[in-house]
């Protein structure tokens, strides 16, 4: 199993210790290294500044948003990105949820998965450079219909290192879970936990399954996010944990369209999805965060003494995930690293 260093999105601004989480990362073999955009920093300057100073990490965005950047836009940062890095870019997407893309980018939420479809075809057309992009689809098409009727099919002028960057697909749902096996070269689960596995991989072998698929189980890569606390005390440990999953569940999307809700559902906790939900909205966040069960933050974390961490880590190796993405600082990544080891 591989491990990532994900540095999240900026919260009221840059966080502490990166460089040098970046650079131990980097250090001890580490695979890939993550930034992330919600609504505030974006996730590819980060990326490129961080990543600059690194030597054999593959640099990722985990996640940029879709309704952010126009296909061609996307496409631009990622050649861009891989000729610095020296072909070690991946372009992680994601289509985020409607209270972001219609209330932040003023982009309309509907039918997502399609959308995703498109966006990627026309992503891979422009990296292919085979000839002018021209793209009819349902929601996006070049050249432009209408406007001044003076657009013109294009092609890049800039020759990319690689014209086929590995492309990951955030997904939570099934359908698009399958959606990424099928179109993608892999996918980045949120809350991803082993009691899932089987439902997710019947989700990818449909994906695996459908006339065109780029990819099989073999070849597919799947990149985790996973919350790694070591510490003697499990409560004082899951402590960490609890406002993350509250903030999530409860405050990340709309009450009637959550999916990372759905996705703590499954794994059993309705109920308690629903009490963290109804006090979060309400504003008592610290309710909302002392509502979070330690069994669920043992479900989707590794937490605990050093010990309990390793011996469960044989079920994430177990399971379909083949990198754990985790944070901490350089102290931090060295401990699991060598627990992971």
């Amino acid at each position: 199993m591989k491990l990532g260093y994900t540095t999240g999105y900026w919260s009221s601004g840059p966080p502490a210790g990166v460089t040098e989480a970046v650079a131990e990362a980097d250090r001890l073999g580490f695979d890939s290294v993550w930034a992330a955009e919600a609504y505030g920093s974006d996730c590819l300057t980060p990326i490129a500044w961080w990543g600059a100073s690194t030597s054999r990490v593959r640099l990722g965005t985990n996640i940029m948003q879709m309704s952010a950047r126009t296909p061609t836009a996307a496409a631009m940062a990622a050649l861009t990105l891989d000729h610095l890095s020296g072909g070690r870019f991946i372009l992680g997407l994601g289509a985020s949820g409607p209270q972001v893309v219609e209330g932040w980018y003023g982009q309309p939420y509907p039918r997502p998965l399609a959308r995703t479809r498109e966006y990627i075809e026309i992503i891979r057309a422009v990296l292919a450079r085979s000839g002018p992009v021209e793209y009819d689809g349902e929601f996006y098409q070049l050249p432009h219909r209408g406007g001044t009727g003076l657009g013109k099919p294009l092609k890049s002028t800039v020759h990319p290192l690689r014209t086929d960057i590995p492309i990951f697909l955030a997904a939570e749902g099934p359908k698009n879970v399958a959606l990424a096996a099928e179109v993608a070269d892999g996918w980045l689960p949120l809350f991803f936990s082993p009691k899932a596995d089987g439902f997710y991989r019947a989700a990818l072998a449909e994906g695996f399954g459908r006339p065109g698929a780029r990819r099989d189980p073999d070849t597919f890569e799947i990149a985790a996010t996973v919350p790694i606390v070591v510490d003697d005390d499990v409560e004082r440990a899951a402590d960490r944990i609890r406002p993350f999953v509250a903030l999530y569940v409860g405050g990340m999307g709309a009450k009637s369209a959550n999916f990372h809700r759905d996705v703590i559902a499954r794994l059993g906790y309705e109920r308690e999805c629903d009490v963290i939900t109804e006090a979060y909205l309400a504003g008592n966040k610290q309710e909302a965060i002392a509502a979070v069960p330690t069994a669920l933050v043992e479900d989707i974390a590794l937490i605990g003494p050093a010990a309990k961490v390793k011996d469960e880590l044989q079920r994430w190796r177990e399971s379909v995930i083949t990198t754990l993405l985790v944070q901490g600082g350089p102290r931090q990544l060295r401990q699991i690293a060598e627990l992971v080891d």
